[in-house]
């Protein structure tokens, strides 16, 4: 069963839904030039097509959407703080106090409703400035520049944010240097050495927020963010474990350093072996001794890997592709869907770290249709979001019987958002449904969808409305 302090909730980007990409003195960000999604081109200046500039106009229906969080009894929101925001170019001595404001009132209503806020410092948003002047992390000072502005936001709101993450899904730079990296350089003129420089420099970055964290408050419970996605053997052919252990280590390495400190040897090798040299100093070495207090990750998708060049056909998958397990069925964008995967990373991390874990990410996209509800009003039928969900929960609590020390669960895009991967609305993931469509028409008016009772009951009964017979009863059936 769920432990009764279970931190429910659920989690969004700033830059996916709030919009107001120029008000209040805010700076331009990489998602401002990405029109498209880390699939897509990126463009000179922001464009009338990209939906993130006005997403979900998040920046002013905060109210009325975080009393909906509190309608489904959220114990915790996360949601990020757009750093060009408070620092409109990344590189300013003085931080913007409007930016700051702004937050102040967004931590103020969730706590209003003992709605606690997980912040994430840096969510795919490097102020733009930071790319173009400096090539983003490839250069050391965006450390400096990230220091000041976690001293800034540390201070501001010590006593309202009590759980911080430092970088989202650290990892996906490997695939995607500008949204994740705000790296100018396009992907295919990176050398490998640049590319592991920077992610030292954003690894050094994490360990120095964590320590000036522990320092401004020690009650802080400061984590790193991972994109988890476990990868499988495709067959029982050794060449392919194998094959799918450096595979996985290639993202493990994010973790490993987060939360003991130091580079592990399988990544020492691997340097070694593809010529890559990096700057790391004696400084450096002391700054990543200061670990984390507890491990979040997403999770959506499992792969496969094989050693046979013949197979290694790349599904769609989330940032990081892989190939496709025959034995499972795909959503509507090609991720393919593995409830018992979830439980499986459970495992992994626990085993390895033992260090508190947190999902902070997981939920299924879909094309949702709107339909009246008999009461004059709307909602959708999403019994597949339900089914997915309760699949998904089922087994977060069968790792917790296992032994796996999970606090808290926050399901992805609790309101429809922008999507990160295509930019678009119609791949909805919310409880909530966002009148917004992909050629930018509708009213912003939201619906609560059949999910939104279901989860409301899913928190009220801590879980127990997910045993058999008992969920199906609450869901309407």
């Amino acid at each position: 069963m769920f432990p009764k302090n279970f931190l429910w909730g659920g989690a969004v980007a700033a830059n996916q839904c709030e919009g107001a990409y120029l008000e209040d003195g805010k700076g331009l960000s990489i998602q401002d030039v990405l029109p498209k999604g880390v699939k897509g081109a990126r463009t000179e200046k922001p464009t009338p097509d990209n939906l993130k500039l006005e997403g979900i106009d998040f920046y002013h229906r905060y109210k009325e959407d975080i009393k909906l969080f509190a309608e489904m009894g959220f114990k915790v929101f996360r949601t990020s703080i757009a750093w060009s925001r408070i620092f409109p170019n990344g590189d300013e001595e003085e931080p913007n106090e409007a930016g700051l404001a702004f937050y102040d009132s967004l931590f103020d209503e969730c706590l209003k409703y003992g709605i606690q806020p997980l912040v994430t410092i840096s969510h795919y948003e490097t102020p733009l400035h930071l790319a173009e002047a400096y090539d983003g992390w490839l250069d050391r000072r965006l450390i400096g520049f990230y220091e000041r502005y976690v001293r800034t936001i540390f201070a501001r709101y010590k006593d309202k944010v009590k759980y911080w993450l430092t970088f989202n899904e650290i990892n996906s730079i490997l695939n995607s240097p500008f949204m994740s990296g705000g790296i100018n350089t396009p992907k295919e003129q990176l050398t490998d050495s640049q590319l592991y420089q920077a992610i030292h420099h954003e690894l050094v970055a994490s360990a120095l927020a964590t320590k000036i964290g522990h320092e401004i408050n020690p009650e802080f419970r400061i984590g790193c963010m991972i994109l988890s996605m476990p990868v499988y053997p495709l067959s029982p052919d050794p060449s392919d474990v194998i094959k799918a252990m450096e595979e996985e280590h290639k993202n493990s390495v994010f973790t490993d350093v987060h939360v003991r400190g130091e580079y592990p040897g399988y990544v020492k090798r691997y340097f070694r072996e593809h010529g890559i040299e990096l700057d790391i100093t004696d400084e450096d070495r002391e700054i990543l001794k200061n670990t984390v207090d507890f491990i979040s990750f997403s999770y959506y998708v499992s792969v496969c890997a094989t050693a046979d060049p013949a197979k290694n056909i790349r599904g769609e998958g989330n940032l990081l592709g892989g190939v496709p397990n025959p034995t499972l069925k795909a959503s509507e964008w090609g991720w393919q869907i593995d409830p018992k995967g979830l439980r499986y990373v459970l495992n992994q991390l626990w085993d390895k770290y033992q260090k508190p874990l947190f999902i902070v990410e997981n939920g299924l996209g879909a094309a949702d249709t709107l339909v009246p509800d008999g009461k004059g009003s709307f909602t959708v039928e999403d019994d597949y979001r339900i089914e997915y969900m309760r699949d998904h929960l089922r087994q977060v609590e069968e790792a917790i019987e296992d032994g796996v020390d999970v606090i808290g669960y926050t399901s992805w895009g609790c309101i429809d958002l922008v999507s990160a991967s295509t930019a678009e609305m119609r791949k909805r993931y919310g409880f909530i449904y966002v009148d917004r469509n992909n050629d930018g028409t509708g009213t912003l008016a939201r619906y609560r969808k059949k999910s939104f009772r279901w989860y409301k009951s899913v928190i009220e009964s801590n879980g127990e409305s997910l045993k058999e017979g008992k969920a199906d009863e609450i869901s309407g059936h």
